[in-house]
């Protein structure tokens, strides 16, 4: 399995503290790929909390779709301004869809009510990348890439 949120905050505890700051400041963009092989952007809300990245959707929604075939994803920030505004953020990853009531219950305990026909998936973090800019307008860009943890099988 790919990496969780929580391996991405161990390894790079920083920017993953400036990336859940970010993810939270505002909407953010979630980017899938079609069928067809075309790009698909869409406005969501992340959940960060206890080591995991949750995202809800309606069950017939084209992203959760796209999701479920196997595309990977791109997150990004939210930007405020054209000038960089409080900084960028973005990771990519793969998602997986889950039924745990425990992750349902995770949601509301940081204050997102899902409703009941809602979809749930939780997303890997296989990398991050962040730019802030300096008072000069020089960007600052920090990285990190995770490495692909093998699948245990038991029974």
């Amino acid at each position: 399995m790919n990496q969780s949120w929580q391996d991405f905050a161990l390894a790079e505890p920083e920017l993953s503290a400036f990336g859940e700051a970010r993810l939270k400041s505002g909407p953010a963009y979630l980017a899938t790929v079609r069928a067809n092989g075309m790009p698909r952007v869409h406005p969501v809300t992340p959940i960060i909390g206890e080591g995991h990245l949750l995202l809800f959707m309606e069950p017939t929604s084209p992203k959760g779709h796209d999701l479920q075939r196997g595309s990977g994803y791109m997150l990004h920030c939210w930007v405020s301004s054209n000038d960089g505004g409080e900084g960028e953020f973005c990771l990519t990853g793969h998602a997986f869809l889950t039924d745990d009531p425990a992750m349902r219950e995770l949601a509301a305990t940081y204050g997102y009510q899902p409703q009941d026909h809602y979809i749930l998936f939780e997303l890997t973090v296989e990398s991050a990348f962040s730019t802030i800019y300096s008072d000069t307008g020089e960007p600052i860009r920090k990285s990190w890439k995770g490495q692909k943890k093998p699948l245990s099988i038991t029974g």
